[in-house]
């Protein structure tokens, strides 16, 4: 999927691709944990998977993701619910993805945790507070 200065954001704001999530995906570090969240969905949309890996925590990042395995997955949207400091350098972003796989609407809720190093927030991992499933 390709994006032109045009395109809106895939994370939902309302702001052009390039003036929102384009400038972080470009190396601008995110301003907050929340910008990060809706940075990295806009990565899933477009199988940015270096930018995910960058992005990850290193204390828990994994080797490698398959984005081109998940091709089939057709992300719909993304609600923020909160965006909560947790500290100076820590923030809890709980969203709602919601996405098509197989035929199938799903939706993904999690409360994410982000910490900030050297200036620039990273995802570090999340809880699932209710089971994800069909809509």
């Amino acid at each position: 999927m390709k994006s032109d200065v045009a395109t809106p954001c895939y994370c939902g704001a309302r702001q052009t691709y390039a003036e929102c999530c384009g400038r972080i995906h470009a190396g601008e570090a995110a301003p907050t944990a929340e910008a990060l969240m809706r940075s990295r969905y806009s990565a899933y949309v477009l199988a940015l998977e270096p930018y995910l890996l960058a992005t990850w925590h290193p204390g828990t990042r994994p080797p490698q993701l398959d984005l081109v395995a998940d091709d089939h997955t057709k992300w719909l949207g993304l609600e923020i619910k909160r965006h909560q400091a947790s500290g100076a350098d820590s923030a809890v972003v709980e969203f709602i993805a919601r996405f098509k796989t197989g035929g199938r609407a799903q939706r993904m809720h999690e409360l994410s945790r982000f910490v900030r190093a050297e200036g620039r927030w990273f995802y570090v991992d999340g809880e699932f507070p209710e089971k994800s499933g069909r809509r």
